[in-house]
């Protein structure tokens, strides 16, 4: 595995290509015209920027570190798994950033045996760089991050995703809702499931909770969370976050009352 201070040099050089393709997606924001929109599906969009980009990421992302291969949403690149992977999620939030909501992100982490060992998530419009590696810790730009201290369920705020390709599980994201309305301080859906983890991350969202989600959706936010002192499981309590097409991302302190409600909706429907 690479080194603590191999990683530091990365996760540097990195945040640089990051701020890069930030530079060029948001150079589009607000100039994408409607011809220029694919739908993948119903509600799961792409256009020209999420494929520039990408491109941008795997180039410059393969020159930084060739031993690599690549996991991305766009397919750019033909996706290889081994030891080493660039998981990348070159605009996460396109729905946002296609109806002019300024909230959408660049996502990307460096996995080692299926573990995120380095992750950045960068928020395009607010210029927030939230970054971090193995053992070394949880920043957004320069100021070091910790998850919140809020000690139950009642206090906290969660944040949540909806599905968009898959409607499989609708009656428990219904009743799952409707237990947590009534049962938290407040719900929040943003759009960006890359920023919700890094807002875990940042004590800004107490947790997040979310399924049918895809590798490059959460790779980047796994890593911060768990620098920041935060745990994330799949809703079995396994750490098969990454490939498990569902994630809970808490604080230590509600995790455990978290996992337990969700699985009272989610495990039984199964």
């Amino acid at each position: 595995m690479l080194t603590y201070t191999e990683l530091e040099q990365f996760t540097t050089a990195a945040k640089k290509i990051i701020k890069k393709t930030a530079k060029f997606i948001k150079s589009e924001y607000g100039n994408v015209a409607e011809h220029r929109i694919e739908y993948k599906g119903l509600n799961d969009l792409v256009s020209y920027v999420d494929k520039t980009a990408e491109q941008t990421l795997v180039k410059d992302l393969g020159a930084l570190f060739p031993k690599a291969t690549f996991v991305t949403e766009e397919a750019t690149i033909e996706n290889q798994k081994s030891d080493y992977m660039w998981i990348i999620d070159p605009l996460d939030g396109t729905t946002n950033f296609l109806h002019n909501i300024p909230h959408f992100s660049v996502s990307i982490a460096l996995v080692y045996q299926n573990e995120p060992i380095l992750g950045i998530v960068h928020d395009i419009i607010r210029n927030e760089c939230f970054w971090a590696f193995k053992n070394g810790g949880a920043y957004v730009n320069d100021k070091k991050i910790e998850v919140s201290q809020s000690k139950e369920l009642l206090t906290s705020v969660l944040g949540i995703g909806f599905p968009y390709r898959k409607y499989t599980n609708m009656k428990a994201v219904a009743a799952s809702l409707e237990y947590f309305l009534k049962n938290t301080r407040a719900l929040r859906r943003i759009g960006s499931a890359a920023l919700d983890l890094a807002y875990v991350a940042a004590g800004r969202l107490d947790a997040f909770y979310e399924v049918n989600l895809n590798a490059w959706d959460v790779a980047g936010g796994i890593i911060i969370v768990r620098e920041a002192g935060g745990k994330v499981q799949d809703f079995s309590a396994n750490d098969n976050a990454l490939f498990g097409m569902e994630i809970i991302a808490s604080n230590p302190y509600i995790i455990d009352e978290l996992r337990t409600r969700i699985q009272e909706f989610y495990i039984k429907e199964r």
